[in-house]
C-alpha cells in the first residue's frame, strides 16, 4: 500500500491526535484555555469567601459558647464572641460525668465499638459488593442496582421501624449489634464504590486475570487501591453517622449506650446545666470534624494523583 503524501502541515495543537502517516484521526479541536481577569478571580475569591463564613459560623458559635461563663451564655442581644472565656463548662462535665453510675469510660469504648466495626464492615461490605455489580455482567444486575439507587430516596426515619422489627425478630434488641449491623447494609456506600469502580479501565482487570489473579485478589489489590477517594469520603461519611448515633430505640441498657447519649442526658438538665451542654456540643462536634479534615486532605491528596486512563 502506497502512503499518503500529506503537502499541507498538521497543525498539532488544533487535533487530539495524529497518525503515523500525518492524517487527521480527531477532528475536535481542542478546548480553548480560558483566560480570566484579575478582577474576575478577586470577585470569585470573594464570593467563594463569604459563602465560607456563613458555612464556619456555626462551629466558631459553638466553640465560642463551650467557653463562655453562664452569665454570657444568657446576653440579650446574644454576644457571637466570648468576652471572658473560661474552662468552667468543661470542669463541670468532667465532675457531672464522675458522678455517672456507669464509668464515662465505657460510653467512650461503647462509641468506639459501634463506629469502628459499623464503619470497616460498611465499607467492605459496600465495596465487596460493588465490584461485581461494576465489572461483571450477569442477569439481574440492572435490576439490582435499580433497587439500590431507588432506596437512596428514603430517608432513616422511613425505615427505622422496619429495622425495628428486623432486629426483634433476630433478638438482637438492646444489642449493639442492631446498630452495627444495618449499618453494613447502607446503600450510599454501594452506589458511590460502583460508581468510582466502573471508572477502572477492563483491561486492567483482564490482565490481572491473565496473570492469574482471583476475584479477591483483584478486588483488594487492585480495585480498592485505585478507588481510595470513594471509600475515604465512605469512611468520613460513616464515622460521622454513626458517631452521632445515640442508640435510640435498640439499645436499653446504660452500659451499652455510646458516649452521644450520655452527653445529650447531660445536656438535657435545663437552663442550669446550659454551660455544660455548651461543652457538650463542643465535644460532639471536635471528634468527627477532626477527623474529618485529616480525612479529607488525603481524599484531595488522592483525587489529584490517582487519574486513570485506557
Amino acid at each position: 500500500m502506497v502512503a499518503v503524501q500529506v503537502s499541507k502541515r498538521i497543525d498539532r495543537s488544533q487535533y487530539a491526535t495524529v497518525d503515523e502517516r500525518g492524517k487527521k484521526i480527531k477532528y475536535a479541536r481542542r478546548t480553548k484555555k480560558l483566560s480570566r481577569s484579575v478582577g474576575g478571580t478577586v470577585a470569585l475569591f470573594i464570593f467563594i469567601g463569604i459563602f465560607a463564613i456563613f458555612m464556619v459560623m456555626p462551629m466558631v458559635l459553638t466553640v465560642s459558647n463551650a467557653f463562655k461563663p453562664l452569665d454570657e451564655l444568657f446576653y440579650f442581644p446574644p454576644r457571637f464572641f466570648v468576652r471572658n472565656p473560661t474552662p468552667t463548662n468543661f470542669s463541670d462535665l468532667f465532675i457531672l460525668m464522675q458522678q455517672s453510675w456507669v464509668p464515662f469510660s465505657r460510653y467512650i469504648l461503647n462509641s468506639l465499638i459501634i463506629t469502628g466495626f459499623g464503619t470497616v464492615g460498611h465499607l467492605l461490605f459496600a465495596s465487596a459488593a460493588a465490584y461485581p455489580l461494576a465489572k461483571n455482567r450477569f442477569p439481574g444486575s440492572k435490576f439490582l442496582m435499580s433497587i439500590v439507587v431507588l432506596s437512596l430516596m428514603f430517608s432513616p426515619v422511613v425505615t427505622a421501624i422496619p429495622n425495628f422489627f428486623i432486629m426483634t425478630q433476630l433478638n438482637l434488641i438492646d444489642n449493639q449489634l442492631a446498630i452495627i449491623l444495618p449499618a453494613f447494609s447502607a446503600s450510599l456506600g454501594l452506589y458511590l464504590m460502583k460508581q468510582f469502580m466502573e471508572q477502572i479501565p477492563d483491561s486492567l482487570i483482564e490482565s490481572a486475570r491473565i496473570d492469574g489473579c482471583w476475584e479477591v485478589g483483584i478486588w483488594w489489590k487492585i480495585v480498592m487501591p485505585n478507588v481510595k477517594p470513594a471509600w475515604l469520603t465512605l469512611i468520613i461519611l460513616m464515622f460521622q453517622a454513626l458517631w452521632a448515633n445515640t442508640g435510640g430505640t435498640f439499645i436499653h441498657s446504660e452500659e451499652l449506650k455510646p458516649m452521644t447519649f450520655a452527653m445529650n442526658q447531660i445536656a438535657a438538665g435545663g437552663i442550669a446545666r446550659a454551660g455544660t451542654g455548651a461543652a457538650v456540643m463542643f465535644i460532639t462536634m471536635i471528634v468527627p470534624v477532626t477527623f474529618f479534615v485529616i480525612s479529607q486532605s488525603r481524599i484531595v491528596e488522592t483525587m489529584a494523583t490517582s487519574g486513570m486512563k485506557e
